[in-house]
């Protein structure tokens, strides 16, 4: 946040009249999201060459396609989207251009195929610039523990509907896609979380400068069954930035009374500030997850998916060892990445 406060300060009162550290951390923030988008552009030239559509995801489309001013879009890595098909071609690609995988965290493996089989992996390379970049290949546009397998956007249907980016071979969502999915992404750091306040910017800037079909966008948040979490995604940038989402819209989508208060007191109580802070208990973060749910129905189909879904995940074949890696499944949601 620290450029976008360092801009403001620059366009209102010069340069000169600001101390060199506002007019610093936003001219490096400019120059390092330049040399990001640059090298999306590179990439996504690569894969195109044997045709592999690349979709910049989330801060990365809207920097390079949406919003004008790369110095105001801070990120610390750039997020994309490929069909499933393509993911090892693509993770070929990068790392016979110089990128290496990496583990973001002690719970991923750096693995092509657990990447393959779980939704995307990250990898990382440096720049001309010496400038390190964190590149992250995904074939799942949203991987959030309160989603179930048919609540998520499917990847390949967003990239058949995505749209070209002027002058480079880089594509991004539709506007309606786009939004939806920086909801379910905003909604997946509990609104709350880091990055945190950014993270509201990417829906305001999205409907500012796209034009979105509210019809087919309420559609399609009623269709994947995520009300809830979309209704607080854009509600929190209304109110913060005045936002033009329709109110009519938020009616269509507004959970029921009871959930309302109890979500709108916790993210009050929480604050939206402050995003490092740790927000939740484990109980209480699970418990924050399962409110998320349209329905009860849709938390126990979360929780316990279908047989087709479970064997590719855990890669087994046998139906007999379904029982066994509902246990797990349920393990790994009570304790998998807890520490929030």
């Amino acid at each position: 946040m620290d450029s976008i406060v360092g801009y403001r300060l620059i366009t209102k009162y010069g340069i000169g009249n600001i101390s060199d550290y506002w007019g610093n951390v936003y001219s490096d923030t400019e120059e390092r999201i330049s040399s990001y988008l640059k090298e999306l552009d590179r990439v996504a030239d690569l894969f195109n060459e044997i045709n592999i559509p690349l979709v910049a995801l989330k801060n990365s489309g809207i920097a390079r396609a949406i919003y004008p001013y790369p110095g105001l879009v801070p990120m610390g890595d750039v997020d994309t989207l490929v069909r499933r098909s393509d993911f090892i071609d693509a993770h070929n690609i990068l790392i016979n251009n110089g990128y290496k995988i990496i583990s973001p965290d002690k719970y991923h493996v750096a693995d092509v195929n657990s990447g393959y089989r779980t939704g995307g992996n990250e990898y990382c390379t440096v720049l001309g610039d010496k400038k390190e970049l964190r590149f992250e290949l995904q074939w799942r546009s949203v991987e959030g523990r309160f989603l179930r397998p048919d609540q998520e956007p499917d990847g390949d249907e967003l990239i058949d509907r995505s749209i070209s980016v002027k002058g480079s071979k880089l594509r991004i969502l539709s506007p309606e896609d786009n939004l939806l999915q920086v909801c379910l992404h905003t909604a997946k750091h509990s609104f709350v979380r880091a990055p945190g306040f950014r993270l509201h910017l990417d829906a305001d800037r999205i409907i500012n400068g796209q034009n979105i079909d509210w019809d087919i966008f309420a559609s399609k948040v009623i269709s994947h069954q995520v009300m809830i979490p979309t209704f607080f995604s854009l509600s929190i940038p209304k109110v913060l930035f005045n936002t033009n989402i329709p109110d009519t819209i938020l009616s269509k989508i507004k959970p029921g009374s009871m959930q309302k208060v109890i979500l709108t007191n916790w993210i009050k109580r929480v604050g939206i500030f402050n995003p490092h802070e740790k927000k939740f208990g484990k109980i209480g973060f699970l418990f924050w997850n399962a409110i998320l749910y349209d329905s009860p129905f849709g938390l126990l189909r979360s929780i316990f998916p279908n047989k087709n879904y479970m064997m590719d995940r855990y890669l087994f074949s046998k139906s007999y060892y379904l029982f066994y890696y509902y246990i797990k499944r349920l393990v790994e949601l009570i304790f998998y990445r807890v520490k929030t």
